[in-house]
């Protein structure tokens, strides 16, 4: 069990990682479009790859960071029913629909991984004024995807554990605990 546990708290410090990185990221985004508003209108200047580098980061932000919410349990949930539900039945109701979320990872990794070696491949570039190279962007699809795997299958093992031990489970709000 301990095993067990080692390897779930990885997968929460690897997701957890990649959060708190991304986090910073969004002050560089921040700080690129605050750059292209002042040029564009304050000195009639804007640059040709501000907006596409924004809308790039921002691909990278968002395909990154599902991991990391579900961990946290940022997801948006239609809960009219499931938030009535004892711990024991969440845990049945996402062990359940874990088949719908591993088909839709499955998805991601085979269709994303697929474009991002299409794109590797041809060292593609996005045909705009600047130019830059889209294949980094695009790994990150693959990547994301298993990210967001790992953390759900983390999530599946502790539910499992839920419907078994009747609720003794790691979640945000125990974690530091000695609980699964």
């Amino acid at each position: 069990m301990r095993t067990l546990h080692t390897i779930l708290k990885l997968i929460d410090n690897i997701n957890d990682w990649v959060g708190r990185i991304l986090s910073l990221g969004v002050l560089f985004i921040f700080a690129l479009v605050l750059i292209e508003v002042i040029r564009r209108y304050l000195f009639n200047s804007p640059t040709v790859w501000g907006n596409e580098l924004t809308q790039m980061l921002f691909a990278v932000y968002v395909i990154l960071c599902g991991g990391y919410i579900l961990r946290w349990g940022g997801h948006v949930n239609v809960d009219i029913l499931y938030s009535h539900f004892s711990t024991k039945g969440r845990a049945i109701t996402d062990i359940i629909t874990f088949t719908l979320f591993l088909i839709f990872c499955g998805a991601l990794l085979i269709y994303g991984g697929s474009l991002a070696w299409e794109s590797l491949s041809r060292l593609e570039h996005s045909q705009s004024a600047w130019n830059p190279p889209l294949y980094p962007v695009k790994l990150m699809i693959p990547t994301g995807a298993f990210l967001l795997l790992l953390q759900g299958t983390a999530k599946l093992i502790r539910d499992i554990v839920t419907l078994f031990t009747g609720g003794k489970i790691e979640t945000p709000e125990t974690v530091g605990r000695e609980t699964l």
